[in-house]
């Protein structure tokens, strides 16, 4: 099954986030992955972390034999996420301490069922762990 993926930036994400709410009961995986925005000028990242993580994750999910729902959040770029008052950093649900980060979205108790964080969000089995948490 193909991944379906919508991408949110910080302005556009509470609208982006509900519908991606509303929709995660028809997928058997809702996933969303915190991601550096990329250099305009040369199309990419500005974080290290997300260039090795990304393919990774984008591998793990097309494999699945099941529904997924991708929902990629751009941090902005490396001043702004830099920024301690950061909405993510500060947000109660989702409290990012780096990028990337791979969330597990429960949709039955609206809440982050598992998460992988910039250090481990390129790691095969951990992503295979993380979605496979119940």
């Amino acid at each position: 099954m193909p991944v379906k993926v919508v991408d949110a930036t910080v302005s556009s994400f509470d609208r982006i986030f509900e519908k991606f709410r509303s929709d995660a009961p028809n997928n058997k995986f809702n996933l969303i992955l915190f991601l550096a925005d990329k250099d305009p000028s040369t199309s990419l990242s500005w974080c290290p972390d997300c260039i090795r993580a990304e393919p990774v994750i984008y591998k793990k999910l097309d494999a699945l034999a099941e529904d997924v729902a991708l929902l990629r959040a751009y941090v902005g770029d490396r001043p702004t996420w830099r920024n301690p008052q950061h909405p993510w950093r500060v947000d109660s649900t989702f409290k990012l301490t780096g990028v990337p980060t791979l969330v597990h979205w429960d949709w039955e108790n609206d809440s982050i069922r598992a998460r992988l964080g910039d250090h481990e969000a390129h790691l095969e089995h951990k992503i295979d762990a993380l979605v496979s948490t119940k």
